[in-house]
């Protein structure tokens, strides 16, 4: 019996910001103590390559486990830790901060892949009007 796959990844989606989201254009996320963040990470991977990763990819990349690995391992090393990563469940990029706190919206397109835009950007206003797409938020920092 094979462990469950879990995933992050979503289709036809746009992720708005939180609705408790301080930022009013969309920041790159800070270091903090000269080391980079998660959000800082994510930033860098989908801002650098808008369409290139899924979800999957960013939050396997970012996370722990991902990090871990270095540039040495090998392809089958990878897919062990990634199938080890997402035989439980996993935050998606509702979770992420980059929707919480630093304003940006994720555009999921009909492959799964993701791109980020700014929540004062033109591009967020007609994605979070597009009726084609599964409207979302971005979790709450706070709860009501």
């Amino acid at each position: 019996m094979s462990k469950p796959v879990h995933t992050t990844n979503c289709f036809d989606t746009f992720i708005r910001v939180a609705e408790d989201c301080p930022a009013r254009s969309g920041e790159e996320p800070p270091p903090r103590a000269g080391q980079s963040t998660v959000a800082g990470l994510q930033y860098e991977m989908i801002a650098h390559a808008p369409y290139k990763f899924t979800s999957d990819d960013v939050i396997f990349a970012t996370s722990v486990p991902g990090r871990d690995l270095g540039a040495k391992a090998t392809k089958s090393e990878r897919s062990a830790a990634r199938a080890a990563f997402f035989s439980r469940g996993q935050a998606c990029m509702r979770a992420s901060s980059l929707g919480k706190r630093y304003g940006w919206g994720v555009h999921a397109d009909s492959e799964g892949r993701i791109a980020i835009y700014a929540v004062d950007s033109k591009r967020y206003q007609a994605l979070s009007r597009d009726s084609k797409l599964t409207q979302t938020r971005a979790m709450r920092s706070k709860r009501r």
